[in-house]
């Protein structure tokens, strides 16, 4: 018969076995978050890395876009400006449209029938086009009258030219189709309003229509700028 003392021997030895297997498991569990943990660093290095590249293509494009867009436009009769920054096209409303109206000015036809085809031509030109996601006619105007007022007659203006070089009326049919897979209308109201050289807020500046464009892989560039700014 066992005695107490052999019992207490006899438990001892047992918990002597099963610690050191407890401290076992615990260190395989360790090592196996901690290679986890490097293969997702590795992963992630990898990630940074393809979108580096990414970033550094998709602005090359735009880039190219923009010098393109200046080259083309800057010494225009029309005054068009092309922002230096995004490729976006800036001209005053009043060579579209009159003060408050919506509606497009008989000149304007001319103005839209030999600006829009240049303008696409580089936009779709070969190796381009199958980076541009979207071309945005945008509306803005100045601050008179309410937001509300402003924003329906900056969309209104927007869609005024959407509508005519979307129409049967304008003489470049074979790029309508490409327009029509990419092109829609946005107005700004008063939001986006500019000012002048002297810094104060410009009412005849802010009224303007912008033709603009978006890449595809802009939510990957922004993406992109979003993890590299994380690992700064």
């Amino acid at each position: 018969m066992n005695t107490k003392y052999q019992r207490l021997f006899k438990q001892e030895q047992e918990d002597g076995q099963f610690w050191p297997s407890f401290t076992d498991l615990l260190t395989t569990i360790l090592l196996c978050f901690m290679l986890i943990f490097i293969i997702m660093m590795v992963i992630k290095s990898l990630q940074i890395e393809e979108m580096k590249e990414t970033l550094d293509q998709i602005m090359g494009v735009r880039s190219k876009l923009v010098s393109e867009l200046k080259e083309e436009f800057t010494e225009s009769a029309y005054g068009i400006e092309v922002d230096d920054k995004t490729g976006a096209i800036i001209f005053d409303t009043e060579i579209l449209f009159a003060y408050d109206k919506a509606e497009l000015k008989p000149d304007s036809f001319q103005f839209l029938d030999e600006f829009v085809p240049k303008y696409l031509d580089i936009l779709f030109a070969s190796g381009y086009e199958d980076y541009i996601a979207e071309i945005i006619i945008e509306g803005h105007t100045d601050r008179d009258g309410t937001y509300l007022y402003n924003l329906e007659l900056a969309q209104e203006r927007a869609y005024s030219v959407a509508s005519y070089v979307l129409s049967d009326d304008f003489p470049y049919k074979n790029i309508q189709q490409h327009l029509e897979e990419k092109l829609t209308v946005n107005s700004k109201s008063y939001t986006d309003f500019r000012t002048g050289e002297d810094g104060a807020y410009s009412a005849d500046s802010s009224r303007r229509v912008e033709f603009k464009f978006r890449l595809k892989d802009e939510e990957i560039l922004n993406k992109t700028r979003e993890i590299l700014g994380g690992n700064e």
